[in-house]
């Protein structure tokens, strides 16, 4: 398979694809944290409207659609997740918009660095 951009690869895990092998291997340790009951209500690829369409001038804009890696419950927070090798340019802004139209929710950058997960 023909990878992206930034060099990561597809990968199929339990007949989903993935982005990458690193959001295969997140989803992989997402799947045993909801079996063990630390997580619930898994859910992969979630969108959310970042900014809504509109027309300028007589001309109709797209809206901004943000599509995240995963979503899940733990302990009673809606957590969104987006697995990156690195942050992209545009993710402070993206992060920006997400936070100001969901206030509710908590969006983690999530990368994994010398064998171990972190969160951002």
């Amino acid at each position: 398979m023909r990878g992206n951009k930034y060099g990561a690869k597809k990968t199929v895990k339990d007949g989903i694809t993935f982005d990458s092998m690193m959001e295969a291997e997140r989803y992989r340790m997402l799947m045993l944290l909801e079996r063990g009951g630390v997580i619930s209500e898994l859910t992969l690829q979630p969108v959310f409207q970042l900014v809504e369409p509109f027309t300028k001038m007589g001309k109709k804009k797209r809206g901004i659609k943000y599509t995240a890696d995963f979503m899940y419950k733990q302990d009673g927070q809606t957590i969104v997740e987006d697995v990156k090798g690195f942050a992209a340019r545009d993710f402070s802004l993206r992060r920006t918009l997400f936070d100001m139209r969901n206030p509710e929710l908590i969006l983690k950058l999530v990368t994994k660095k010398n064998g171990r997960w972190e969160e951002k």
